[in-house]
């Protein structure tokens, strides 16, 4: 096999979810390439039949999202791990193509070596899908709802997950977005404010770990590039600030059995555009193997 498709593609699981539907909500959080992990946890999250009803996704999540709620064991990790190194996905072509590094436009159509989307089950209004996105206009979180068809999910998440500094924003409506992760790297509080009674949270950082606080001086290129944009440039001031602040809120509503959370169990080296396909595969089995250990833990959470 190529050493730029994982060795160990034939080993990841497919199917479909079961048809039943899990009341709750599942939220997803981003980290570019760590997102593998979530590859890893949304596989076995199906295999044992959890199919939440509502989805919150940014970022990778939001990308993730789309496989997860269309009901599609491996897809995720399929896509990652056998087109990481295809430029048309990362790299010189995406770029050309897309005006970023990453290539949503080939993503999101047909992959020889993937199944096609399942579209039908995507925009099923059994379920809810939201992709977090920032405004750039306002520095606002913005929550979209699947919209009318899957065209609309795939702009809504390529805005979700579009890196500043290395992508164009992408425009809805008027107004223009960048990365969710830019003002809410982690939108558990979206299923909080609506009172689920049942909440997962996927993270793809162990539960301690935290971020540098960003100098006055490493915002230099943001007030350089987005200087029309100053509401977007102070979020990305305090959104290190912001995501601590929502580990430490996630470490008291797990302790208090509020929440479930599935996250690393180990420290996770992967870059956000790791090329190490090999170490992007070994990411996925840990977060496959992660879920798997915590299943009968979340099945108890589930049932009380």
């Amino acid at each position: 096999m190529s050493n730029n498709i994982y060795s160990r593609i034939g080993e990841l699981p497919a199917g479909d979810a079961p048809d039943k539907i899990t009341e709750g909500c599942l939220v997803l959080e981003g980290g570019a390439f760590r997102g593998v992990y979530t590859n890893g946890v949304i596989d076995v999250l199906m295999q044992e039949g959890f199919c939440f009803r509502t989805t919150y996704g940014v970022s990778a999540g939001a990308m993730n999202g789309i496989n997860y709620v269309a009901g599609q064991i491996g897809r995720s990790g399929r896509c990652n791990l056998r087109y990481r190194k295809d430029s048309r996905y990362v790299g010189k072509k995406a770029l050309k193509a897309n005006g970023g590094i990453i290539g949503f436009d080939f993503v999101f159509g047909d992959l020889p070596g993937v199944e096609p989307l399942n579209t039908e089950r995507l925009m099923s209004k059994e379920t809810e899908f939201f992709p977090v996105a920032t405004c750039l206009e306002t520095g606002e979180t913005v929550a979209f709802d699947k919209g009318s068809g899957p065209e609309d999910i795939f702009r809504e998440v390529q805005a979700s997950a579009s890196m500043p500094y290395v992508s164009r924003a992408v425009e809805i409506e008027g107004k223009h977005y960048l990365d969710g992760g830019c003002s809410c790297k982690i939108p558990y509080r979206y299923a909080i404010d609506r009172s689920f009674d049942k909440i997962v949270v996927v993270r793809t950082r162990p539960r301690s770990y935290r971020k540098l606080i960003r100098s006055a001086r490493r915002l230099d290129a943001a007030k350089l590039i987005y200087k029309q944009y100053p509401d977007f440039i102070a979020k990305l001031a305090t959104s290190n600030y912001d995501y601590n602040r929502q580990c430490d809120e996630l470490e008291l509503l797990e302790a208090k059995g509020r929440i479930f959370v599935i996250a690393p169990s180990e420290p996770v080296t992967v870059g956000r555009l790791e090329g190490n396909i090999e170490k992007l595969g070994d990411l996925y089995w840990l977060g496959y193997n992660d879920t798997k250990a915590r299943i009968e833990a979340l099945k108890e959470y589930m049932a009380k």
